[in-house]
């Protein structure tokens, strides 16, 4: 299997971000978007998913963060995507369960070239660390939109939302990792009836 590295920069009005990835990294990252609770969830992603993650990212924040959060979600979807190409020999699928004391967190990945999110988290407040909650939402469905793949979050239970937050990124960190493995069994061929997990298929 090929090297699978990427590198994207999306620039609009509103945001400048640059995004690097490496799938078959160790979990090192550079994080500078200006959001420090966004930045403590993305370092779970490479950490527990085992992807170098390199994100550099200006916006608007002086109106508020939901730019600069769907676009960091639009450019890391789009960078997983290059990285990924044809998938052929992956696993595919991912999944994983994360405890943090309280709270317990599902997350299942597809890399099933059509995008689909379902997230179920009811937050027991509003913002953690001033990071206002809703966007969380907005992260992962500008990620799952521009990677292809589906995505379901569940949070199973928990009553701090710092905790609710963390084990969804960090399961989803393990999900991924799970799905874009190489699968030795494979031989190389898309695991897909279609022969292809391309979004054009």
């Amino acid at each position: 299997m090929s090297e699978r590295r990427a590198t994207v920069e999306r620039n609009t009005l509103e945001t400048q971000i640059r995004v690097s990835v490496n799938l078959d990294g160790t979990g090192s990252n550079t994080l500078d978007t200006g959001l420090p609770f966004l930045e403590h969830m993305l370092d779970q992603i490479a950490r527990h998913g085992l992807i170098d993650l390199e994100i550099h990212a200006k916006g608007d924040l002086h109106i508020d963060a939901h730019h600069t959060v769907e676009d960091i979600g639009i450019t890391l979807g789009q960078a997983l995507k290059k990285a990924l190409g044809d998938k052929k020999g992956v696993r595919r699928y991912g999944h994983a369960y994360v405890p943090l004391d309280e709270a317990l967190s599902r997350v299942v990945v597809d890399l099933s070239g059509r995008p689909g999110l379902e997230m179920f988290v009811g937050f027991t407040r509003g913002s953690i660390g001033g990071f206002d909650v809703d966007l969380f939402y907005e992260f992962f469905q500008g990620m799952v939109n521009h990677a292809m793949i589906t995505l379901h979050i569940d949070n199973l239970r928990g009553k701090n939302a710092h905790h609710q937050a963390e084990t969804v990124f960090k399961a989803f960190g393990r999900a991924l990792r799970m799905a874009v493995e190489p699968d030795p069994r494979m031989g190389g061929i898309a695991p897909s009836t279609k022969g292809t997990l391309s979004e054009s298929e």
